[in-house]
């Protein structure tokens, strides 16, 4: 009964949270994510009940029901949030880390959708694998503002009001531009990798990253618009 509590608890908490951000979800009485594993975590970054070591070091074990239709061939969409296509962000994601590729740069680039879930994540050959999750940090902070994540980085210290929109999982830094269309902003294309720190003068911290981020939106503007 203590279980049946605390999950229903979770699960009235988590319809608060979908609700408040606007996030658009395909079937509403399909059972959510399990949770995330810290206020860090990215979206979507989800821990699963099962197949993980729990406090004491033993493995959980998988439940002997399925999630039911949700994960079925031609089951209804997991999300229908705007954003991106699948060919455009890898279209995108490509063209950036191309054009970093060309400056002698290896980097990882993210695209991620209006609710700020992964749509492509790409690694460079050489390049540090973690970098495309400080790109979609970086992402995520050109959607949350709707502006590259420079100007962000520059006006968001100064303002108590933006600032306190800034969720953990940010990297409030130069790399990231939005995606738009009809005005309205879908997602977003981060970067990470390439450097480019310096003070205001020469670009700040994230200059060439973002300057390969809008090579990638550059790529499938004309799709979008």
């Amino acid at each position: 009964m203590r279980n049946r509590r605390s999950a229903l608890v979770w699960i009235g908490a988590w319809l608060l949270c979908v609700g408040a951000s606007g996030t658009t979800r395909a079937a509403a009485d399909t059972p959510p994510h399990d949770r995330t594993a810290s206020p860090r975590s990215l979206p979507a970054d989800n821990v699963p009940s099962f197949g993980m070591l729990d406090d004491e070091g033993s493995l959980i074990t998988a439940p002997t029901a399925t999630a039911g239709a949700r994960r079925a061939p031609n089951s209804e969409p997991e999300s229908d949030a705007p954003g991106p296509s699948l060919a455009q962000a890898i279209e995108a994601a490509r063209a950036a880390v191309d054009t970093c590729a060309a400056a002698g740069y290896r980097i990882g680039a993210a695209v991620i959708d209006s609710v700020g879930e992964a749509r492509a994540l790409l690694t460079a050959d050489g390049s540090d694998g973690s970098h495309v999750f400080i790109a979609m940090r970086k992402a995520l902070t050109a959607l949350r503002f709707e502006m590259p994540s420079s100007q962000a980085s520059e006006i968001v210290p100064k303002d108590p009001e933006l600032l306190a929109r800034v969720t953990p999982n940010m990297f409030v830094a130069g790399g990231a531009v939005p995606i738009k269309h009809n005005g309205e902003t879908i997602g977003a294309i981060g970067v990470s990798g390439a450097g480019g720190r310096g003070g205001p003068a020469t670009g700040g911290i994230g200059r060439q990253d973002e300057a390969c981020a809008a090579a990638g939106l550059r790529r499938i503007e004309k799709q979008i618009k």
